[in-house]
């Protein structure tokens, strides 16, 4: 995980299971500060979508984020924490 201070932080979910890559987004989520704004969760497509489905599903209507944007990149999301 890297900019846990600030602005964009970027999660790194390759190689993970479900349950590992759940656990580390709600780490991410408990320890991002104030100055975070975005999550930017890179789950990667080629291997399958299941990173990506089970983020949707997730965290789609989590309390702390607002919603989630999929940019051009199709093996990243974004959870966006607050407008900047």
């Amino acid at each position: 995980m890297r900019g846990l201070t600030g602005g964009v932080v970027e999660l790194d979910l390759h190689g993970m299971t479900q349950v590992q890559a759940k656990a580390a987004v709600d780490a991410a989520l408990r320890r991002a500060g104030g100055s975070v704004y975005r999550l930017r969760v890179i789950h990667g497509y080629r291997g399958g979508t299941q990173l990506r489905d089970m983020l949707r599903r997730e965290y789609g209507k989590h309390p702390k984020v607002k919603r989630l944007e999929v940019g051009l990149n199709p093996g990243a999301t974004d959870l966006v924490l607050r407008e900047y």
